[in-house]
């Protein structure tokens, strides 16, 4: 019998996060304490730009926009924010995060020793470029170490499994 496998990948949904992005600015702007903040959110290429009058006010603007992220499925762990501290610019307060795309290769060595410590005995695994590819003969074990990897905390990358065969 041929052994079964699975990828396991980091990726995002640029139109989910778009249009998370658009939610989030329309309820920006229709919320009270919201008004004459100047607050707004923008996407561009592999940046999320939170602007607003003061960094508090930014840092709501940021649970907005978390909010609408996990309401369309989209991980948390998919944008990196530094610190996640506003930084002051001129009269107003800005927070840039960039989007998280593949593992990287500290993610992929996490995942691999992971596998080979906790999961099941039997399964191989293999760093290709920004993936993981995990192989055994029983597919209850590639369950196994699906299960494994959803439940550990120490990975910081939102991980997605492909390729299921």
């Amino acid at each position: 019998m041929a052994d079964s496998s699975f990828d396991v990948v980091s990726k995002v949904d640029r139109q989910e996060v778009d249009n998370a992005v658009n939610q989030a600015n329309k309820e920006i702007g229709q919320r009270y304490d919201f008004r004459g903040v100047g607050a707004s959110i923008t996407l561009s290429g592999d940046a999320v730009t939170i602007v607003a009058n003061s960094a508090e006010r930014v840092r709501a603007a940021l649970d907005v926009l978390q909010t609408r992220l996990i309401r369309r499925g989209v991980s948390l762990k998919a944008i990196d924010l530094g610190d996640g501290e506003p930084k002051a610019s001129g009269k107003e307060f800005r927070l840039v995060g960039a989007l998280k795309e593949g593992l990287s290769k500290e993610d992929a060595k996490t995942i691999t020793k992971l596998v080979r410590d906790q999961g099941p005995k039997g399964v191989k695994t293999q760093v290709t470029g920004d993936e993981v590819r995990v192989s055994s003969k029983s597919r209850d074990d590639l369950q196994a170490v699906i299960t494994l990897l959803k439940e550990a905390g120490d990975i910081d990358a939102a991980l997605q499994f492909v390729n299921y065969r």
